[in-house]
């Protein structure tokens, strides 16, 4: 009985670690995730300036669903952390 206590605290302490690790790498992918899209975006509207406002549009758009996404990942992180 002692022994599954004992596999009980550290099956317990890795999903505490797992679930920063992973709020973490969500922030970190969502961060380079729309940094590529503000890239794209810029070099587009470089190329046709005349189509800045449609570019623009589709960059908001995108960059609030990714952003909508990750913050769904750091609340599941954090909740897994938090169990």
């Amino acid at each position: 009985m002692d022994l599954m206590n004992i596999m009980l605290e550290v099956t317990g302490s890795w999903s505490h670690f797992g679930g920063a690790v992973g709020a973490g790498l969500a922030a970190i992918g969502a961060g380079i995730g729309i940094g590529q899209i503000g890239k794209g975006a810029t070099e587009a509207i470089a190329r046709q300036p005349e189509a800045a406002n449609d570019i623009r549009g589709g960059m908001i758009l995108t960059a609030a669903f990714v952003e909508g996404v990750a913050l769904f990942a750091v609340i599941a992180g954090l909740l897994a952390v938090l169990k």
